[in-house]
């Protein structure tokens, strides 16, 4: 519980969220490694936020890399399985990379990202929100017109079935190419999502 709360809180609210983060991976009871693993990229997710040295993400996200490298194979995620028991090497990836955006090194980011959304099988929802933050970290690096572009593909994923997270981290990206706004690609981003039903 204290886990879905932290991923639930908003990155405007860090400092509750490393808390929420911290708590559950460092609690009073032993946790399942995958479910260790994913509370503790949340804390570094957290941390970065909260303009944690790089250094301090790099090392809770190594934590986060051991906790998995003990899991046991992967089994399809239900209701009633282990706690985070689908929780896999591409997602945690994945979310390093988002670790890597916020910790101010997109580059890196874009790396990653571009690797694992391509290796990874992952639901509609999930890879509409990675390949939000991939267009986000594009931003970030200095390249607009792939950003904008892949911003795009992630609309396409997100805008039918109202993916709220995606959307946020599209409008969060659209923002942060404000200063591109002129560029043919960042100028169809931008209308494609005033065009969409507050």
């Amino acid at each position: 519980m204290l886990l879905r709360k932290a991923q639930a809180a908003d990155r405007g609210d860090a400092a509750r969220m490393l808390d929420l983060a911290h708590a559950a991976a460092q609690g009073p009871w032993r946790l399942p490694p995958r479910a260790r693993a994913e509370a503790l990229q949340q804390e570094a997710r957290a941390l970065a936020l909260t303009g944690a040295p790089p250094r301090s993400v790099a090392r809770t996200l190594g934590q986060a890399h051991d906790a998995l490298a003990g899991a046991a194979p992967a089994v399809p995620a239900t209701c009633t399985g282990p706690l985070c028991a689908g929780y896999s090497e591409n997602r945690l990836m994945a979310q390093s990379a988002i670790c890597h955006r916020e910790a101010g090194q997109p580059q890196q980011a874009v790396t990653l990202l571009r690797q694992h959304l391509a290796e990874g099988a992952f639901a509609t929802r999930d890879r509409a929100f990675f390949t939000a933050h991939l267009a986000g970290a594009l931003a970030a690096a200095g390249q607009p017109d792939d950003a904008a572009a892949t911003g795009l593909s992630a609309l396409q994923l997100a805008a039918v079935p109202g993916f709220g997270q995606a959307l946020g981290e599209l409008r969060r990206t659209a923002g942060d190419l404000r200063p591109y706004a002129r560029r043919p690609a960042v100028r169809e981003l931008r209308q494609a999502l005033t065009a969409l039903p507050v």
